[in-house]
């Protein structure tokens, strides 16, 4: 009796231990890269908000902070009046909006033409939001820019 119950033992630990193998339930996720580009030096912008599915992958943030602190964390980068500003997003998206917070706390379009912008000809401080979409989600990076 202990033989058969010893045997039992044995057969259903090689059995368990040898299962089919699972299929992967999770996707290779690389966050997309937000850079604004200014006289060909590139600066990755801070990434606020965003949403994701893809396949069986699926996240969400809201961010904990507000776009003020977002821009405090961004190396404000100094620039002319009415330069124009690159902006490169990675993995080819369907969508980008950009919003340009001025001083006086009014936020305003900007028009992105062949992903460039055209900077303000008036001196200040201003944070940009860029909102891009994919099929698959949606990423808001942020930086700022002082125009002297």
């Amino acid at each position: 009796m202990k033989k058969n119950i010893l045997l039992m033992l044995i057969v259903i630990n090689i059995a368990g231990c040898n299962g089919m193998p699972q299929p992967s339930t999770s996707t290779d996720y690389v966050q997309a890269q937000g850079k604004v580009i200014v006289e060909k030096k590139d600066y990755t912008m801070r990434i606020g908000d965003f949403e994701w599915k893809e396949g069986n992958f699926e996240a969400r943030k809201i961010s904990e902070t507000n776009i003020y602190d977002l821009a405090d964390r961004f190396n404000t980068v100094e620039v002319e009046k009415g330069d124009k500003i690159k902006i490169e997003i990675e993995q080819n998206p369907s969508s980008i909006i950009v919003e340009q917070w001025n001083e006086d706390g009014t936020i305003v379009a900007v028009e992105l033409i062949g992903n460039e912008i055209t900077l303000p000809s008036k001196e200040g401080y201003y944070i940009y939001e860029v909102i891009v979409e994919w099929n698959e989600g949606k990423i808001n990076y942020v930086f700022d820019i002082n125009i002297k």
